[in-house]
């Protein structure tokens, strides 16, 4: 008998904000198409029922999210961050320093709270999902892992620094618009990539991010990031561990990041530098 063809989970990004006070940005993946997005998503709530909408009810599903999901210290950053940061520092693409002091807050019994770890529980808890450091090739199970969009953009297309689309002192908004097309000109590439992402015309040709200013300009930048992070697990769902390499531990923090065979030669090269 002819094997069975796995079945392609869907794949949802979340551009979590860190505080449930301000936006996040998400986006879904199914059949190598951009079917939904949104980044006006505030509570965790929200987040959760945009899952369920989007979730096959019995199928695969991988959900990849930007935003620290295990932060056990209490003071100073994660070993995955110190980690990650080592190797893309050279790129721009470290990661920030987080422990609980900065990312907690106080519920009622006087425990701290992380907003990503809220959310893992609440994947695992409610709908089946499984906390993982690894994507393991054309898995068939529900599984959800912390990724970094910065130095995913850098190995996909090859760039020598990030791109510089986020609010920052002294950036204006020129050279963030004109970041922020390059940065839509490179997801719209994707439909020709492997594995493709099609669909995406009207948000990528059909978002005028010079018309956009303030609060319109992040949701758009949250939306575009949290389709990067879908798209990391579809390419990693594709092609499995061999084209990752994961930071740090499930149980310390864990930061899951794609490396095409060209930025590993580049990073193979550095390392001997």
């Amino acid at each position: 008998m002819p094997k069975k063809k796995p079945k392609q989970p869907t794949f949802i990004g979340i551009d979590l904000a860190w505080s449930d006070r301000n936006p996040s940005g998400v986006a879904v993946i199914f059949n190598d198409r951009l079917v939904a997005y949104s980044g006006s998503l505030v509570s965790d709530d929200e987040i959760l029922s945009f899952v369920r909408t989007h979730l096959d009810a019995k199928g695969p599903a991988i959900i990849t999210v930007d935003a620290p999901l295990r932060v056990p210290n209490t003071h100073g950053s994660r070993p995955c961050d110190r980690e990650l940061s080592r190797v893309w520092r050279g790129y721009e693409a470290g990661a920030l320093p987080v422990n609980r002091r900065i990312l907690g807050r106080k519920a009622a019994d006087g425990s701290t709270t992380v907003r990503g770890e809220r959310l893992v529980g609440a994947l695992v808890q409610d709908l089946r999902f499984a906390e993982a450091a690894v994507i393991p090739k054309r898995i068939q199970d529900r599984l959800v892992c912390e990724v970094f969009p910065h130095p995913a953009l850098v190995s996909f297309f090859g760039l020598d620094k990030t791109l510089k689309y986020k609010t920052r002192r002294g950036r204006d908004f020129e050279s963030r618009w004109a970041e922020m097309e390059r940065y839509q000109t490179f997801l719209r590439s994707l439909r020709k990539a492997d594995p493709e992402l099609k669909r995406t015309k009207t948000l990528l040709t059909g978002t005028d991010v010079r018309s956009l200013r303030g609060a319109a300009l992040k949701e758009h930048e949250d939306i575009l990031d949290a389709v990067t992070c879908a798209y990391i697990g579809s390419f990693l769902w594709r092609h499995g561990p061999r084209r990752a390499v994961t930071y740090g531990s499930l149980p310390e923090g864990s930061i899951l990041v794609p490396i095409t065979p060209q930025m590993k030669e580049r990073l193979a090269a550095a390392a001997k530098v």
